[in-house]
């Protein structure tokens, strides 16, 4: 078996968030005077932490410091109420995550999400103890693309990237992957199209959980074409 470890990002891999990460940025837009973001339109602007998030839904002459600072500190809070209203894991991942236990293949997950915020998604969506690790954003420490968490994931699990496959939905991911020296495996369920996740760099490109798992286990990508089912 080529790989030991799968690390995983949330938002897009393993959870449908988009509802519950809307509903609160539109909820704080609303607070400071300006119009709601439709739902759809978040699925390109996740990724990069609040922050950014809370930029790019400004409109472009609002994006001043203070106000994206004040926009993402109110988000973070209505998010923080209601993270898993609408928020589902997407269908069959909760059973590979267990498949992959069950080959001795260890997991964790890496997001940009808070990481009080990101421990309660994992928790309330995925048994107790489905990841050796579970990280999110913490003050003071770089978000992807930066490859920090990754290494600090890796040491924890006593692993190298050279045994681990860095599955994610978004250009972010792959960045993340390859700074890291993991495999870039992308999922093409996620936010991103499959040409995003193309430029970003992704060696192979999974196109349902588990094609995921079958890359995993197999550690090729089935017909050489790309892209597993």
């Amino acid at each position: 078996m080529k790989y030991r470890c799968v690390i995983f990002d949330l938002d897009g891999t393993l959870a449908d968030t988009i509802p519950d990460i809307a509903a609160a940025m539109n909820r704080a837009l609303a607070e400071e005077g300006f119009a709601a973001v439709d739902e759809e339109a978040y699925s390109g602007m996740v990724g990069w932490g609040i922050k950014r998030l809370a930029e790019l839904a400004l409109p472009p002459s609002a994006r001043t410091a203070e106000t994206v600072e004040r926009l993402a500190a109110a988000a973070g809070r209505a998010y923080h109420e209601n993270p898993l209203v609408r928020t589902r894991a997407y269908p069959g991942m909760a059973g590979i995550v267990s498949a992959l236990a069950e080959k001795h293949i260890k997991t964790a997950v890496f997001s940009n999400k808070p990481d009080e915020l990101t421990l309660s998604v994992v928790n309330g969506l995925f048994p107790p103890g489905s990841f050796g690790a579970v990280r999110g954003g913490r003050p003071g420490l770089p978000l992807k693309p930066d490859p920090f968490g990754v290494m600090e994931i890796l040491a924890e699990l006593d692993l190298t990237p050279r045994d681990t496959v860095f599955a994610g939905d978004s250009e972010v991911d792959m960045k993340t992957a390859r700074e890291a020296g993991c495999f870039p495996l992308g999922v093409s369920w996620g936010y991103r199209p499959r040409s995003v996740l193309e430029e970003a760099g992704a060696a192979a490109i999974a196109d349902s959980p588990g094609g995921l798992l079958s890359f995993v286990l197999e550690g090729r990508v089935p017909r050489g074409k790309g892209s597993v089912t």
